[in-house]
């Protein structure tokens, strides 16, 4: 212990300032933003104080400053997850419901195809129950659009196992349409 007394104190100074950074982080409201400011900073005057671990100071602050716009997104919105755990909590408890009401080990490919829409879905009805008069609200115009786009994965989708299972015919029906296209009226 008395071999390495002098390496302790950089250590409990950069402890100190991780542990307040993860409390200031841990509190609500708009205070946040302000408070982890304020941390950054002194630990951006002071950073000599942690010694050899200034390095580690460095690039707590460098990454802090570039995820700074987004960092405090999941402040203003209630009840949205905070961490990546919360969220890989939620896909997992999503991905558990999923393989319980298929019956299936893996992934649904409907997942992975309409994992956009159904992974909203999935959520939104475990916050609250949806009614019919929330559907009749809801934008035709969007729910079209989305609807397009599923349609438009899934015939990708199609066509991809249809190149696998005859590429030669599938290319050729391919050149058939372009030939027929290049025709004049």
């Amino acid at each position: 212990m008395a071999a390495t007394a002098e390496l302790w104190a950089p250590v409990r100074v950069a402890y100190g300032w991780v542990h307040q950074a993860a409390h200031i982080l841990g509190q609500d409201g708009s205070v946040v933003r302000a408070r982890l400011g304020g941390l950054l900073g002194a630990m951006r005057r002071h950073r000599a104080a942690a010694g050899p671990l200034g390095g580690a100071v460095d690039h707590f602050l460098k990454v802090s400053r570039s995820y700074w716009p987004g960092l405090f997104a999941c402040y203003g919105t209630p009840g949205l997850p905070r961490t990546n755990n919360d969220l890989e909590q939620l896909f997992g408890s999503h991905r558990y419901h999923e393989r319980r009401a298929t019956g299936r080990k893996g992934a649904s490919p409907a997942l992975v195809l309409r994992g956009s829409a159904r992974l909203i879905a999935g959520v939104a009805t475990r916050q609250r129950e949806v009614t019919a008069a929330d559907l009749a609200a809801a934008d035709r115009g969007d729910w079209r659009a989305l609807r397009a786009e599923l349609d438009q994965r899934r015939q990708r989708r199609v066509d991809r196992h249809r190149f696998r299972r005859d590429p030669d015919g599938y290319l050729r029906s391919l050149e058939a349409k372009l030939n027929q296209s290049a025709l004049p009226p």
